[in-house]
C-alpha cells in the first residue's frame, strides 16, 4: 500500500512538472540560446534570452529558482552539445535508445552548474529570494567548478556567444571570463530598468558599458612587428573509419607529404591531429623522409602523431616538428625523441582516456576505442620551434582552457597553433563552436592562430580573434596565407589569474556592500 502511493505521488509530480508553463518556458528559453553560437552566431539573442530568463525567476524562493535554473541549463546543452550525440551514435556502438540516454545523463550533469548558481544566489541572499545581484558572482563560481572538476567541460560558456559581438573588445582586457560577467551585469541592469528600479543608475551603467565596448576596439593591444611568415594548412579530409586501417597508413601519409611538397614556399605546414597514422616509433622512414624533403625546401612542417614508449608502455597524442627548427639551419633536425615536441596534456574523458577503464570497457564499445589510453604530457612545456616561429600548441579539446595556454605563454610566443580531428562529429555544429573558442583565445592573447583539422573547420586566425581565411569542411584541400607576426602583450595575458580569482571575488563584496540601494525596489 505504501508503495502504492509513493508511486501515485511521483506520477502526480511527474505530470505536474510536464504540464507546468513556467517549465517549459524555461526550457525553450535554454534550448534557443544555440542559435547565438556558431554556425548561427545570432550573438545579440543572448541579449534577449538572458534577461528574459532571470526575469522570470526574479524573487523566486530557492526551490524554484533551483529547478527553473537546471531546466534552463538542460535546454541549453541539450541543443548546445547535441552534436556530442554524432560520435557517440557513430563510433559508441550503443543502441539509439542508450546513446540518447547517455546523452540526457551528460546534459543532467553540465545543468546542475548553472542550478548551482541559481540556489547559491536565492540561499545566501538576505531574503532568501532569488538576488539578481549575487547571481554573477555565484555564476563564475559554478562556471570555475565545471571547467575543472572531472577534467572540466567548459564549452557554451556564455561569454563565447559574443565573440562577433561589440562585447569582444572586453576579452584582451578581462577574457571571455569577464565578457559572461558582463551579459550578466547586462541582463540585470535591463530587467531593472524595465522595473523602474533605479532606472537612471542601471542606465548609466547600460551607456557606460556600451562606450567602453566602442573606445577598448581602438585600444592596439599589441603592434605588428616586420616579420610575416607564410603558413599552410593541409585538411586531409581522411574518414574516420579508415584512419586507422593498416592498408591505408601509407596512401594517408604520402597524400599529407605530396600537398606539402606542392606548398614549399610556405614557411610553415601544419599537419592535423594524429596525421601520421602510425605510432612514431615506427614511422620512422617516412618521418627522416618528410624531414628531408622539407628542409631541402627550405621549410617546416608540423604534425599531429601518436607516440609510443615501449618500456612504460605509454601512449602519448603528440606534435612534433620536422624539416628545419631555425631559419638558417641547412638540414632537418628530427630525430626520435628529440625535444621539439609536444605531448597533449588535457585529454578527453572517454576518448582519451576511461576512468574505471577495467569496469566500463566491458560494457559498451564506445568505452573501449582504439587509442583510449593516453598518457598526460606535462602542463607547462616549452613552445615548438619552427623555422626560427615559436607556436604555443594546444591539442583539440585544451583549446577550451585559457588557464592551460595562459601557463605556456612566453615573450617569446609567436603564434598559437591548435590542432584537432573533429570527424568525429560529423557534419554538426560542434566543430564551428570549436573554432569560435579558438578564435576567442587570439584575441584574449593577442597572437594570431593556426588551426589544422582533418575535415574542417580549418582556418588562419589574426591576433583579433577574426577569421583571415577558412577552408570548406569535408575537402580534401590546403589553406595557405600570409601571417603578420605581433610583439607585446594583453592586459589578461598578463594578469589572468587576477581576473580569475579577483572577478567573483569583487563582485560577492560589491553585492553586500551594495545589497541595501541594488534591492530596495527588488
Amino acid at each position: 500500500m505504501a508503495i502504492k502511493t509513493l508511486g501515485t505521488r511521483l506520477l502526480k509530480r511527474l505530470r505536474d512538472n510536464l504540464f507546468n508553463k513556467r517549465n517549459w518556458l524555461s526550457f525553450i528559453a535554454g534550448l534557443s540560446l544555440v542559435l547565438a553560437y556558431a554556425p548561427f552566431s545570432l550573438w545579440w539573442l543572448m541579449l534577449i534570452v538572458l534577461p528574459l530568463f532571470l526575469y522570470s525567476i526574479n524573487g523566486t524562493d530557492v526551490k524554484t529558482a533551483t529547478k527553473q535554473g537546471f531546466i534552463f541549463a538542460l535546454g541549453w546543452f541539450g541543443s548546445g552539445i547535441s552534436w556530442v550525440h554524432v560520435s557517440i551514435d557513430q563510433f559508441g556502438g550503443l543502441p539509439l535508445f542508450f546513446s540518447l540516454l547517455l546523452m540526457v545523463l551528460l546534459c543532467c550533469y553540465l545543468a546542475l552548474y548553472p542550478a548551482l548558481a541559481c540556489y547559491l544566489s536565492t540561499r545566501f541572499a538576505p531574503k532568501k529570494q532569488f538576488s539578481l545581484w549575487l547571481l554573477p558572482p555565484c555564476w563564475l563560481i559554478s562556471e570555475y567548478l565545471r571547467a575543472n572538476i572531472l577534467t572540466g567541460f567548459p564549452w557554451l560558456s556564455i561569454g563565447y556567444s559574443q565573440i562577433d559581438g561589440p562585447l569582444a573588445s572586453f576579452a584582451p582586457l578581462i577574457g571571455e571570463i569577464g565578457i559572461s560577467a558582463l551579459l550578466l551585469v547586462i541582463s540585470i541592469a535591463v530587467i531593472n530598468v524595465v522595473n523602474n528600479s533605479y532606472r537612471k543608475t542601471h542606465i548609466l551603467l547600460l551607456i557606460a558599458v556600451s562606450l567602453s565596448a566602442y573606445l577598448l576596439t581602438n585600444v592596439a593591444w599589441v603592434t605588428p612587428t616586420s616579420k610575416t611568415i607564410t603558413a599552410a594548412l593541409v585538411q586531409g579530409n581522411v574518414e574516420q573509419s579508415m584512419k586507422w586501417q593498416p592498408e591505408k597508413e601509407w596512401p594517408i601519409q604520402l597524400k599529407y607529404l605530396d600537398h606539402s611538397r606542392e606548398n614549399y614556399d610556405a614557411d610553415i605546414i601544419v599537419w592535423p591531429e594524429s596525421a601520421v597514422t602510425a605510432l612514431e616509433p615506427a614511422a620512422q622512414d617516412f618521418l627522416s623522409m618528410a624531414d628531408r624533403s622539407a628542409a631541402l625546401n627550405d621549410s617546416a612542417i608540423i604534425t599531429g602523431i601518436l607516440d609510443y614508449k615501449y618500456q612504460s608502455k605509454t601512449y602519448f597524442n603528440s606534435l612534433i616538428v620536422i624539416g628545419k627548427k631555425e631559419s638558417n639551419d641547412d638540414t632537418g633536425h628530427y630525430r626520435y625523441n628529440h625535444s621539439n615536441r609536444y605531448y597533449k596534456n588535457h585529454l578527453l574523458p572517454i576518448g582519451e582516456f576511461v576512468p574505471f577503464g577495467d569496469i566500463l570497457r566491458k560494457i559498451a564499445p564506445i568505452f573501449n576505442l582504439q587509442y583510449s589510453s593516453f598518457t598526460r604530457g606535462d602542463y607547462i612545456q616549452p613552445n615548438l620551434v619552427a623555422k626560427g616561429v615559436h607556436l604555443l600548441p594546444l591539442i583539440c579539446f585544451e583549446i577550451a582552457f585559457p588557464e592551460q595556454l595562459a601557463a605556456n605563454f612566453t615573450d617569446k610566443t609567436d603564434i598559437l597553433l591548435t590542432v584537432s580531428n573533429d570527424s568525429w562529429f560529423g557534419d554538426s555544429h560542434g566543430p564551428h563552436q570549436h573554432l569560435d573558442i579558438a578564435r576567442m583565445r587570439a584575441l584574449e592573447f593577442g597572437r594570431p592562430l593556426l588551426r589544422a583539422t582533418n575535415n574542417g573547420v580549418t582556418a588562419i586566425v589574426d591576433h583579433q580573434g577574426n577569421i583571415q581565411a577558412t577552408l570548406p569542411q569535408f575537402t580534401d584541400a590546403v589553406l595557405k596565407a600570409d601571417l603578420e607576426l605581433v610583439q607585446g602583450k594583453t592586459f589578461y595575458s598578463q594578469y589572468w589569474q587576477l581576473i580569475h580569482w579577483l572577478l567573483p571575488l569583487i563582485l560577492l563584496i560589491l553585492f553586500f556592500c551594495l545589497y541595501p540601494m541594488l534591492n530596495k525596489k527588488t
